[in-house]
C-alpha cells in the first residue's frame, strides 16, 4: 500500500501534461489586458482624427455657403446652415458625433466700431456643452472682445468679411471592458474665411434653426 502511494506520488511529480493549460491560466489575463489596452487606444486615436476632421471640414464647409447670385453680396439662409451640419453628421457617424458630442458654429465678424463679434452661432449635438470661446452676441459693441480662440493667437475677422470658427466637442466611450479612457472629452477648433463677398447682415429664414440653447442629436425642427 505505501509502495503504491510512492509510486503515485513519483508518477505525479514527474507528469507534466498539464504545465501548458497552468501557464496559459497565468498569461491570459495578462495577454487579453494588453490586447484591450492596445484596442482601446488606438479606437481613441481614431477618435481623435475624426473629430479633428469633422471640425476642419466643417468650417471649411460653412465659409462656402450661400445662394449663387452673382449680382449681390451672397446670403446664407437657416436651410444652407442645416445642409452644413447634416454634412458633418455624415462625416462622424461612425462615431456618433451628434449622440455623443457637440457642434458650434460660429461667425466671427466686426462690429460697428471695428471690434471683433459673433454675429451668430448655430449648434446641434445632444452633449451638453457651452462654446469656450464667447456666445451669440459677444463683442456686439466696443472693442473689448479680443476674437476666438486661444489667448495671444487670437483669431479675428477683417472688415467686410467673417471667419467661420467651429468647435467639437466629443465625449468617447470605451469599447472594452477596461472602461480605460471613457467619457474623456475630445474637443477639436477650426476657423476658416468666408471664401466670397458675403451678406453678413444676417442669416436668412428658410428652414429650421439649429439653436444653441437647445441639446439634440436629431435635426433641428
Amino acid at each position: 500500500m505505501i509502495r503504491s502511494i510512492r509510486q503515485s506520488l513519483r508518477n505525479l511529480k514527474q507528469d507534466v501534461s498539464g504545465l501548458a493549460m497552468v501557464e496559459f491560466a497565468f498569461a491570459a489575463p495578462l495577454v487579453l489586458g494588453m490586447g484591450m489596452l492596445g484596442t482601446d487606444t488606438a479606437a481613441l486615436v481614431i477618435a481623435h482624427l475624426q473629430v479633428s476632421q469633422v471640425a476642419m471640414q466643417l468650417a471649411d464647409n460653412a465659409s462656402r455657403v450661400g445662394d449663387d447670385s452673382s449680382l449681390v453680396a451672397r446670403r446664407v439662409f437657416e436651410s444652407d446652415i442645416i445642409d452644413t451640419l447634416l454634412g458633418a453628421e455624415k462625416l462622424g457617424e461612425n462615431i456618433g458625433i451628434y449622440q455623443q458630442g457637440r457642434v458650434i458654429i460660429s461667425s466671427l465678424q466686426r462690429n460697428a466700431q471695428g471690434g471683433q463679434w459673433i454675429a451668430w452661432q448655430r449648434c446641434r449635438g445632444a452633449k451638453n456643452y457651452n462654446s469656450s470661446f464667447g456666445v451669440e452676441g459677444a463683442g456686439a459693441t466696443g472693442t473689448s472682445f479680443p476674437g476666438m480662440g486661444v489667448p495671444g493667437r487670437y483669431i479675428t475677422a477683417s472688415e467686410g468679411t467673417a471667419v467661420m470658427f467651429v468647435e467639437v466637442a466629443y465625449d468617447y466611450r470605451s469599447i472594452t471592458p477596461m472602461n480605460l479612457f471613457d467619457n474623456q472629452q475630445i474637443v477639436y477648433t477650426a476657423a476658416f474665411n468666408v471664401r466670397d463677398n458675403r451678406d453678413l447682415s444676417q442669416i436668412y429664414p428658410g428652414g429650421p434653426v439649429a439653436r444653441c440653447s437647445t441639446y439634440s442629436a436629431n435635426r433641428p425642427a
